[in-house]
């Protein structure tokens, strides 16, 4: 019978065997460490981690002829390094954050970027000035929306608006996108409209510091740019071609964007490695191709290397262009490497070179690691690339047997655009499951014609837009690329408009995540039949959206959006207007693509369910529920209800008396705890759970808790 010293012999024996394997890990334990960070329930001091590095420098000296002793803590040492490096870059962007919602007051600021909406622009702004509000108190930045502003202006404007600001907002119940934690480590202290247009102050200077300078340059150049793009091509397809050539999304139509999710083609509007790899490869060929011509170059220099430099030096001025944002980021750091190979006469591409470009993304900016971009461009690399490595093999032993038959080029084509469509499709599936619930089925498909348009037209034209627009002459090119974009929608509406075209499925559990993650992984980064061992966790994980039931009951945190579940397994919202935002996310986390409106006065289609102008009540699971909208309604309800809801403030007499209900949730209650999420679990009993206790006591959070 095997003991747990032959398990452990077993275990080790194959980890020897995967040696060279074990530098992938280092990316994957820096990532778990900066995951334990950011799952504490409270904010730790910057000093209490770094006395485990004692324990930790004792154990590498008495390990240090152990084997598995050196491995085991150097694992820890990487996973403590994460935590650190998330605690410290946690402490180092902080900056002021609004405490309550503002306004109208008179916002005067600096204008660091101006990104076209549909209706007019989104400004973000620093060296903000704000009525009536201290200096110390003053957010690092402000974003403000102002859909009556009727141009651009340059980075390094000052501008006044009559605006309302509030706090980033924290999520409208358990489960929801924390943008206020995305914008603490953006030090985006308030976000806001303005209320006609912004009036100009001043222009910008012309001497300013060499910093502000640089990030001026690129704000411009983006800002350039946009307005050619949007000058010469009409809606949707400017919108898509400003998102190619700069990476800002708001001039995207919504009905496109769904167009391109619905489809599995949303990865062409994000600049990841298929456009800075074209942006690149295209000068590599280009240059190499022009010298080739020349032989008194060709033959006396290394023109492979000047062509490299060339092709390194354009991905870096589209890196910039495009804002960098961490899928840029992760395709030029690889495509760096990869250039860096030809320089030097070495091969690149590999599974190290992606550990590589993760661990300098997760140092650089370890929040990433919990950004969709992050997520799902990093599985999709290391899913094709460990795919593909594994291919090789296959091929080299065929090889070797002797089976060598040459198929043709557009079969071949043909086949790797399929294939990889179809590795990339699976490996971000979890993923998208995880932050989208959704699953677009016929992605291959709308990849099978997008993506060689992308390729062969739209991106080489971009390319060549980008290249005369200094010259004036960039509107014959923009135009083709539009052409290209047209066909591109074209197939992402044929394609997301077909029966059963997206799945949707509840969210999945956070274990099934966190299983699909680690399966994922040791499925890809070993080589050895072992291997196959990732499956069964990452079955788990997929399959623990239909372990885990959805809640009965979600209410926002300002108490103007409510969700009941019917018994029918549907959402029956209050309201179609307010909080579509959080509509859509609680829809999502259901598994649902449209929700229903709650049963009015005498509709008795739900009878579980009986709603007025003054509130609800939900009896269900032994449990009579009352959710209160207005005052007239807490009389009653104050002595019949188990559970009291109030978007209204409830005086202390409702708790008052034998009949009073067993707990009492009202606005006070909701602005500091926020939104809330409830389950009946039958027998008189149910389950709360509150957005304050899923986010804890982090920087981010503490502002909208207290």
């Amino acid at each position: 019978m095997p003991t747990a010293a032959h398990l452990r012999a077993f275990l080790f024996t194959r980890l020897l065997e995967e040696r060279e394997r074990w530098i992938l890990w280092l990316a994957p334990l820096l990532a778990l460490g900066i995951a334990v960070y950011f799952l504490l329930p409270f904010e730790p001091a910057l000093w209490t981690t770094l006395p485990l590095w004692v324990p930790l420098a004792a154990a590498a000296v008495r390990w240090r002829r152990d084997r598995e002793g050196v491995l085991l803590t150097l694992a820890c040492a990487v996973c403590l390094l994460g935590f650190q490096v998330a605690q410290l870059r946690s402490h180092v962007v902080a900056a002021p954050v609004l405490t309550r919602e503002i306004g109208p007051l008179n916002v005067e600021g600096r204008v660091v970027v101006a990104e076209p909406l549909l209706r007019g622009y989104r400004f973000l702004l620093d060296e903000a000035v704000l009525e009536d509000v201290s200096a110390d108190a003053t957010p690092a930045f402000l974003r403000i929306a102002a859909r009556s502003a009727s141009r651009s202006v340059a980075p390094g404007t000052r501008m006044r608006f009559l605006a309302r600001l509030r706090p980033p907002p924290a999520p409208a119940a358990p489960g929801d996108y924390d943008f206020a934690r995305a914008a603490w480590f953006q030090r985006l202290g308030g976000v806001g409209f303005a209320y006609g247009p912004p009036e100009l102050i001043a222009e910008a200077p012309q001497t300013q510091g060499l910093a502000a300078r640089w990030q001026g340059f690129w704000s411009g150049m983006r800002q350039s740019v946009t307005e050619r793009v949007l000058a010469v091509l009409p809606q949707p397809s400017a919108g898509v071609a400003v998102a190619l050539l700069t990476g800002q999304r708001g001039a995207i139509q919504s009905e496109a964007l769904d167009a391109f999710r619905d489809s599995g083609l949303a990865h062409l509007l994000a600049i990841s490695g298929l456009h800075i790899g074209l942006v690149a490869g295209s000068l590599f060929l280009v240059v190499r191709s022009a010298l080739a011509l020349w032989p008194a170059v060709a033959l006396r220099h290394p023109i492979k290397r000047y062509a490299a430099v060339v092709a390194l030096f354009g991905a870096g001025v589209y890196l910039l262009l495009a804002g960098a944002p961490v899928p840029t980021q992760r395709a030029f750091l690889m495509t760096a490497l990869v250039l860096l190979g030809v320089l030097t006469d070495r091969t690149a591409i590999s599974l190290r070179l992606v550990a590589w470009a993760a661990i300098a993304v997760l140092l650089l900016t370890p929040e990433s690691l919990l950004s969709a971009s992050f997520q799902l461009s990093f599985a999709a690399v290391v899913a094709l690339v460990a795919g593909y490595e594994s291919l090789r093999s296959w091929r080299d032993r065929r090889w070797r047997d002797g089976g060598t038959r040459r198929y043709p080029r557009p079969l071949v084509y043909l086949g790797g655009l399929l294939l990889t469509s179809l590795i990339a499709g699976v490996a971000t599936a979890p993923f998208t499951l995880h932050h989208f619930e959704t699953v677009p089925l016929y992605g291959i498909l709308a990849n099978l014609f997008a993506v060689p348009v992308t390729t062969m037209l739209v991106m080489p034209l971009a390319i060549a837009s980008l290249l005369v627009m200094p010259l004036g002459w960039e509107a014959t090119p923009l135009w083709l690329m539009g052409q290209g974009i047209d066909v591109v929608l074209g197939v992402a509406d044929t394609v997301g408009a077909l029966e059963g075209a997206v799945l949707r499925l509840p969210a999945m559990a956070s274990w099934g995540f966190i299983a699909c993650v680690a399966g994922g992984l040791w499925l890809c980064l070993w080589r050895r039949p072992w291997r196959v061992a990732g499956l069964l966790p990452l079955l788990l994980g997929l399959g623990s959206s239909a372990w885990t039931s959805p809640p009965d009951l979600v209410l926002s945190g300002d108490g103007r959006l409510l969700a009941v579940q019917s018994q029918e397994g549907g959402l029956l919202f209050n309201s179609r207007r307010v909080n579509r935002f959080s509509a859509e996310q609680w829809l999502g986390r259901a598994g649902l693509a449209e929700g229903e409106v709650l049963p009015q006065a005498g509709d008795l289609s739900h009878p579980h369910i009986a709603c007025d102008d003054l509130g609800c009540v939900l009896t269900r699971g032994g449990l009579e529920v009352a959710v209160v909208f207005e005052g007239d309604a807490l009389e009653e309800d104050c002595r019949r209800a188990d559970l009291l809801l109030a978007a209204i403030p409830v005086p202390p007499g409702c708790a008052e008396g034998v009949d009073r209900p067993e707990q009492v949730i009202d606005r006070h209650d909701l602005r500091r705890h926020g939104g809330l999420a409830l389950w009946l679990e039958g027998a008189g009993r149910y389950r709360l759970q509150r957005v304050s206790e899923q986010r804890g006591r982090r920087p981010w959070s503490r502002i909208n808790a207290d």
